[in-house]
């Protein structure tokens, strides 16, 4: 009976609520992770190097103008912004020349970058563990489901997810942008043949995408250590999210995220000590029954 109440007490929806809000994170980065995969075939291994440059675009913005409410929302602004330039100077500059070549040469050429920034973020901002205050409108509880406190700054997060997602299936399925991201996914060559510029719509998909990643970086700062390597775990996390989810399917993203936030979310309410495992397992049994994916991949 004590195994069944914990499944409906408030701890239990409590831990529901914070995988949801892991969820929203890990839904975000995947979602521009994904948005590359599709469109430029490009399996993007610094990704998780973007969102740890946007956590740390945050702390250094939001201390610049007093780590305060304004200091929060402009980092929240800036953050994604400059990881956004970033990736504008790389698509630019090198990207844009290897297209066509084998994945092992792009996913090794991408990796190299990661270890780059590693050393990038090291120099400019040194391997002491940086903290971000969480704003003030933020601060403290709200009551859900009838008393249960949950933290306001959780609640601002299962905020964004939807609307995120909302702005990235306006952006692919109601622009023209959108619709011809969607044609060179499919036939790259006859997309240039009718006169537009290819090379431009690669550029601006990785940059939403990348702009992704540093959303997320700015977003889950204030809720843990800014610090060297947290890139590691979210890019393998990431990927799997992109690959259960179908690949280059911004809604199987939503899908695997859901997935791999609530299951480890679960797994440490039923069995801490394995509690990181439970998603690996979800991952395992979701590839046995769909190999390709839960939705339709793009590939």
């Amino acid at each position: 009976m004590d195994f069944i109440y914990s499944f409906i007490s408030p701890g239990f929806l409590s831990q529901i609520l914070v995988g949801l809000s892991r969820t929203v994170i890990l839904f975000i980065v995947a979602s521009g992770l994904s948005l590359i995969l599709g469109v430029l075939r490009i399996p993007n291994v610094f990704h998780g190097s973007l969102y740890m440059i946007g956590a740390f675009m945050s702390y250094t913005i939001s201390v610049a103008f007093g780590g305060g409410d304004t200091g929060f929302w402009l980092a929240l602004i800036g953050a994604p912004i400059g990881v956004a330039l970033i990736s504008l100077v790389i698509e630019r500059g090198l990207f844009q020349y290897l297209y066509e070549r084998e994945h092992l040469m792009l996913i090794l050429f991408t990796f190299a970058i990661s270890l780059v920034f590693g050393d990038l973020v090291k120099l400019v901002w040194g391997a002491e563990y940086k903290s971000v205050p969480v704003p003030q409108v933020f601060q403290g509880f709200v009551s859900l489901f009838g008393g249960l406190p949950f933290p306001k700054y959780n609640t601002f997060l299962l905020f964004m997810g939807p609307v995120v997602a909302f702005a990235l299936w306006l952006l692919v399925t109601k622009t023209k942008m959108g619709k011809i991201s969607q044609a060179a996914a499919v036939d790259r060559e006859m997309v240039g043949a009718v006169g537009i510029n290819v090379s431009w719509v690669f550029a601006t998909v990785f940059v939403i995408g990348c702009l992704l990643a540093g959303l997320g970086g700015a977003l889950v700062a204030p809720t843990v250590s800014v610090t060297l390597g947290m890139d590691h775990s979210l890019i393998m996390e990431g990927f799997l999210i992109v690959i259960i989810g179908g690949l280059g399917n911004i809604w199987g993203a939503l899908l695997g995220a859901l997935i791999f936030g609530l299951t480890q979310s679960l797994g440490i309410l039923i069995w801490p000590q394995f509690g990181i495992v439970f998603p690996y397992c979800a991952v395992i049994v979701v590839l046995l029954i769909r190999p390709t994916g839960l939705l339709k991949s793009t590939w």
